[in-house]
């Protein structure tokens, strides 16, 4: 095969422009196999003479067993492609004139012209119909173009007419199917001299295409060109982006794009069901009023449960909520009433006020309070008298549950004024107990003791002393929920 490099030379032109371009994306395809050369169809004097036998294979055609094409095509755009192939052949049958039955009309036969070798180079310019009907796997082509042809010593140019089929197994590799019909141009020298016209031919070609080019930045299966969101994996049905709660809409339109939610909440979801999505919904968990962001209204009263203190109930917003109710029927509302029990005015929070009557009737009572001498010990010469004065101390005090008293103690000058001290502590806190033991909040009471440092008389006489030597209890504001 002395022509052998006229090959290689095309195939190093077709390697350099790259591959194949079959579509807008994968815009380069390379394309090799089998072709076979058909000399029959240049035969004849007349132009239907060259397609009176274009399928006797065994006759005709010239076919060399191994690859013996290769072609490499780019996608111009619109349907156009452009490319370049290079072939080899080994002619075995070449036709030529034979002696006919009439002189002016002689048979054709197909000869073997010993080792004469084929090399072709052809640049082809096609149209794909594949976009025009709406494909993905058939994709007829129409061809035109032109070429050199080596025939053993000789070599000529032609002008290429044909067509082609490619059938698309997968996206980027396909069966490609072709032919050509290749006018020659110039003259052959014969052995005996004779120079007739160069044999034009048809070309047949068999092989696989591959189309590649495309870039898939983010591997999801879109073409960058193609994708709406190059660097970042998404769906083909979103133009290559993501839909990350699979909720079937894309992350750019979705107010929710980790949540899986509907359509008509923009991918949000409603857990509650209440028809607010859970983004808008204040008590996304618990299923409420549009009107009220989602949240519940129990008993109807148009205040939220949340901010309801009654949401079993109804009432007024202005009453929290609550319905309104006056126990005592002081004018003062439950809810705002520090004595929902005990009567009293609202400018004491609904508390009775103590009066200066009440104090007296507690220093009274409280004076009468009596201890064994020198001692933090009750009375018992008349206990029954003592734990009287106690009770109905009590009584006073439960009459204004939002009212605080100290419990004060104080003694005579008799002794030191150090044990004094002592002692009239210890003597406040006894009553103060006591108290405490028959019910009275803990919270309205205290105790203090004075010694002998408030002498209500003097302590120069027995009588004196005696006055000296006192309990008493003293108001000294009011507590609402257990503060001063």
């Amino acid at each position: 095969m002395k022509h052998l490099n006229k090959l290689l030379v095309a195939v190093t032109m077709v390697m350099g422009l790259s591959s194949q371009a079959q579509d807008s994306n994968n815009k380069w395809a390379i394309s090799f196999g089998v072709n076979a050369i058909d000399y029959r169809s240049s035969a004849g004097p007349d132009f239907v003479d060259h397609f009176s036998q274009p399928f006797k294979v065994s006759d005709n055609w010239n076919i060399l067993p191994s690859v013996s094409y290769i072609g490499v095509n780019r996608y111009v755009g619109s349907g156009f492609i452009v490319g370049l192939t290079g072939s080899i052949n080994q002619i075995d049958k070449f036709v030529i004139p034979v002696k006919g039955q009439t002189p002016d009309k002689p048979d054709y036969a197909a000869v073997n012209p010993g080792d004469l070798m084929y090399y072709g180079i052809d640049l082809t310019a096609s149209y794909s119909f594949m976009e025009l009907i709406k494909s993905k796997t058939w994709e007829p082509l129409l061809t035109a173009g032109g070429g050199y042809t080596f025939l053993g010593d000789e070599s000529y140019g032609t002008v290429n007419l044909g067509g082609g089929l490619n059938i698309w197994f997968t996206e980027n590799v396909g069966l490609n199917l072709g032919t050509a019909y290749k006018k020659s141009f110039g003259d052959r020298t014969y052995a005996d001299g004779k120079t007739p016209d160069a044999p034009s031919y048809t070309q047949w070609t068999a092989g696989l295409t591959f189309k590649f080019g495309a870039k898939d930045t983010d591997g999801d299966g879109v073409y960058d060109k193609d994708d709406a969101c190059p660097e970042v994996a998404g769906l083909k049905q979103f133009n290559g982006c993501p839909d990350s709660d699979s909720d079937g809409i894309e992350d750019s339109k979705d107010k929710c794009p980790n949540v899986a939610g509907t359509a008509e909440y923009q991918g949000c979801p409603d857990t509650d069901g209440d028809g607010v999505a859970d983004p808008d919904d204040a008590c996304p968990d618990v299923k409420g009023l549009k009107q009220f962001k989602g949240c519940p209204d129990t008993d109807g009263d148009g205040v939220t449960d949340a901010s309801d203190k009654c949401p079993n109930e109804a009432g007024p917003a202005s009453n929290g909520g609550c319905p309104i109710k006056d126990a005592d029927k002081d004018g003062v509302p439950d809810l705002d009433d520090a004595c929902p029990t005990v009567p009293g005015p609202a400018s004491n929070k609904g508390c009775p006020e103590v009066t200066e009557q009440v104090i007296q009737d507690l220093k009274v009572q409280a004076r009468a309070v009596y201890f064994v001498t020198g001692k933090a010990v009750l009375e018992t010469a008349d206990k029954g008298a003592t734990d009287g004065r106690l009770e109905a101390i009590k009584e006073i005090l439960k009459n204004y549950p939002n009212a605080k008293f100290a419990i004060e103690g104080h003694t005579d000058n008799t002794g030191s004024a150090k044990l004094n001290q002592k002692l009239s502590e210890a003597r406040a806190k006894v009553v103060m107990d006591k108290l405490i033991e028959k019910g009275v909040n803990p919270a309205n009471l205290t105790s203090a003791g004075y010694g002998s440092s408030k002498p209500v008389a003097t302590n120069k006489t027995k009588e004196g002393r005696a006055l000296n030597r006192r309990t008493e209890i003293r108001h000294i504001g009011s507590v609402y929920e257990g503060k001063l």
